[in-house]
């Protein structure tokens, strides 16, 4: 994986998932991530073993290959193969370490790990969730309208929201890691669940994956139960 040269201190998107598949929901977030947060790159991540979920049906090297495809000819983009390449489960604090080893980010360049509401709601079952803030920033994507609440969040994550959150996203530029930010995104309603469900049924996906990922898809017959 090449070395990031650091040119400022405009920080490093990283949005780590599954992926299976990696469909046009994923793609805004990491782009309107990029535009609300002043993102210098944003770095994708598919999970090798996903720690916290089912086996996915399709080998890691293909899910990484279908997010390759689909970010390809977006310079904002970079693909991270490490944690499929590891051949272990992917756990978020180890990957953010590995990010901060001197041949990578080092120490300084500030991180925002991107993820979804839903995910943010849920960090509490992390592996050592408490240590993110000691690697990186978080910034949570939100429904247009619907911010988040600190009273809707588990008790643990709800005292460190209202302790790191800000709504300024120019702290994320102040520090390596420590605050939390939200961004409002456009609402698609496409799933990965739904998507699979779709090719199940030799429906198709078209409009909800990336028509390079999908002729990828279709090449090699994934998520066919035929």
């Amino acid at each position: 994986m090449p070395e990031l040269t650091v040119v400022d201190a405009a920080p490093l998107g990283v949005f780590g998932g599954t992926f299976d598949p990696v469909h046009l929901g994923h793609l805004r977030l990491a782009e309107e991530a990029a535009d609300a947060l002043g993102l210098v790159k944003v770095r994708w991540v598919p999970a090798g073993q996903p720690a916290l979920r089912q086996t996915p049906k399709v080998s890691p090297a293909q899910r990484l290959e279908m997010v390759r495809l689909a970010i390809a000819g977006n310079p904002r983009f970079e693909l991270d193969a490490c944690e499929v390449e590891a051949a272990q489960p992917s756990y978020t604090v180890p990957t953010l370490e590995r990010l901060r080893l001197p041949n990578t980010c080092g120490a300084a360049r500030p991180i925002v790990l991107l993820v979804g509401a839903d995910a943010f709601s849920g960090m509490v079952g992390w592996h050592r969730w408490t240590s993110l803030f000691d690697l990186a920033h978080v910034a949570v994507a939100h429904r247009p309208g619907f911010p988040i609440v600190a009273a809707s969040l588990p008790p643990a994550l709800a005292d460190t929201y209202r302790e790191r959150y800000s709504e300024d996203p120019g702290v994320l530029r102040a520090a390596p890691g420590g605050r939390i930010v939200s961004f409002a995104m456009t609402q698609l309603d496409i799933s990965a669940t739904k998507v699979r469900a779709l090719l199940s049924q030799g429906l198709s996906t078209r409009y909800l994956v990336p028509d390079s990922s999908a002729a990828y898809i279709a090449a090699h017959q994934l998520y066919s139960e035929n």
